[in-house]
C-alpha cells in the first residue's frame, strides 16, 4: 500500500485535508511540520486543536520541549514505525527537508550531541573551521547559514569524517513509494494574513509570553522561527506589536514562496482539496 503525502505551502489547509482523508479511510497520520513537535507551541504552529488530536492522533506532534532536539532522522523513523504497524499512512505537513528525506533519502548521519554542539556554537568563525575539515560542505553552505554549518561540523566531530563524504556514500533507506498531493491556493497571501489575525484572537501572544516565562528564548531554535521570534522581540520591548505582526506576516509569506519553489523543483503539481481525495483514492483504493 502506498504512502500518501499531503504537502504544500503554509496556510493552504493541509491539516483539514488530512482530517477529511482520515474520516474516509482508517489511516495513521504523521505530522511533517518541524515546529509542531514542540509542546506549548500550539497556536503559532497551527497545530490541530486538542479535540481534533484526540479524534485523529498524529505522530510527531507534542513529542519534545522547545529545548530538546528532534531531527529529520527522528521523523523518518516515526514514518517507518507507522508503516510497520498501519496499512494506510498519511504524512501531512510542509517542512521541505523532512518530505525530501522520504522521497530523496538522506545519508546515515549520527544524532545530535548537545555537548559537542555547544562547543561548536562557541566558535568565533564556524564556517572557517568547516572549510578546514570539510571544504566541499563549506563551499556548498553560506557562511551565514549557521545551523547547517554547525551541523556539518558536528557530524565531522562525531564521526571523524566530512559530511560530504557520508552523503556521497548514499542513502540510509530507499525512497518511499508515495502518492503526492501538493496543496496550494491562489488566495494564499490573504489567507496568511487572515490566519495570523485568528491566531492573535486565539491567544498567540499569550502563548509566546508563557514560553518566555518558562525560560525559552532566542538561544532555543524553535523560538527563532517566524512569529515566535518577532513576538518575543515585542515582549522584550524591541518591537511594537504592529511591527512584530507585520514582520510575522512578511516572513510567513516568504516561507510560503520558498515552499512553492521547492514543490515546483520536485515536479509536484499543485492541487485543491478535491485533488487530495483523488490522491487518497489512488493510494488506498475506494473508501
Amino acid at each position: 500500500m502506498k504512502l500518501l503525502i499531503i504537502g504544500g505551502p503554509t496556510a493552504t489547509g493541509k491539516t483539514a485535508a488530512a482530517i477529511e482523508v482520515a474520516r474516509r479511510w482508517p489511516v495513521r497520520l504523521v505530522s511533517a511540520d518541524a515546529m509542531q513537535v514542540y509542546r506549548g507551541m500550539d497556536i503559532g504552529t497551527a497545530k490541530p486543536d486538542p479535540a481534533t488530536l484526540a479524534a485523529f492522533p498524529h505522530a510527531c506532534i507534542d513529542v519534545r520541549d522547545p529545548d530538546e532536539d528532534f531531527s529529520v532522522a527522528d521523523f523518518v523513523s516515526a514514518v517507518e514505525e507507522a508503516r510497520r504497524h498501519h496499512e494506510r499512512v498519511v504524512v501531512v505537513g510542509g517542512t521541505s527537508f523532512w518530505l525530501s528525506a522520504l522521497v530523496r533519502p538522506l545519508a546515515a548521519l549520527p544524532p545530535s550531541d548537545p555537548a559537542v554542539r555547544a562547543e561548536l556554537e562557541a566558535l568565533p568563525d564556524p564556517h572557517a573551521r568547516l572549510a578546514a575539515v570539510d571544504p566541499d560542505s563549506a563551499a556548498r553552505l553560506h557562511p551565514h547559514d549557521r545551523v547547517r554549518v554547525i551541523r556539518a561540523l558536528e557530524v565531522h566531530a562525531l564521526t571523524g569524517r566530512p559530511m560530504s563524504a557520508l552523503w556521497a556514500e548514499g542513502p540510509r533507506h530507499p525512497p518511499v513509494d508515495a502518492e503526492i498531493a501538493w496543496l496550494d491556493r491562489e488566495d494564499l497571501r490573504p489567507r496568511i494574513g487572515q490566519r495570523l489575525h485568528r491566531m492573535m484572537e486565539a491567544g498567540y501572544l499569550d502563548e509566546v509570553a508563557a514560553l518566555v516565562a518558562r525560560g525559552y528564548g532566542p538561544q532555543h531554535k524553535p523560538m527563532r522561527s517566524l512569529g515566535y521570534a518577532h513576538l518575543s522581540a515585542h515582549l522584550r520591548g524591541e518591537l511594537d506589536l504592529a511591527e512584530a505582526l507585520r514582520r510575522t506576516e512578511r516572513d510567513t509569506w516568504r516561507l510560503a514562496r520558498k515552499q512553492r519553489t521547492w514543490g515546483r523543483g520536485m515536479g509536484w503539481q499543485p492541487t485543491d482539496p478535491s485533488g487530495v481525495l483523488r490522491a487518497a483514492e489512488r493510494a488506498f483504493g475506494a473508501d
